[in-house]
């Protein structure tokens, strides 16, 4: 059995939607990160699948998307989780329906 394009956007599909569920239903922030990071990664498999698979001349294009993608990534990882930090530091809790820090 070979692999084919619409199995890599399957489990791509699969691997957004789960990841759409986990930011949208945690109520805890460290989670919503992983859900949006899984999103992130859902996102890398469908453009190195259509670099792969694509007849563009120019197939670099996605990996160049990726590599951008992977270190807009880590920067927001460390910077949401520095936040996070912060916040449990000075509230004592980083559940996001408890917080009331950015509300008049």
């Amino acid at each position: 059995m070979t692999l084919t394009l619409e199995h890599f956007l399957t489990v791509s599909i699969l691997l957004f939607a789960m990841g759409l569920v986990i930011a949208l239903s945690k109520r805890n922030s460290i989670g919503i990160l992983m859900g949006v990071e899984l999103m992130l990664n859902a996102v890398n498999l469908v453009l190195i699948t259509f670099a792969r698979f694509g007849e563009s001349t120019m197939s670099i294009t996605g990996h160049a998307f990726v590599a951008f993608i992977i270190t807009v990534a880590a920067a927001e990882a460390a910077v949401a989780l520095a936040l996070v930090i912060s916040v449990y530091r000075t509230r004592g809790t980083i559940e996001v329906d408890r917080l009331k820090l950015l509300r008049f």
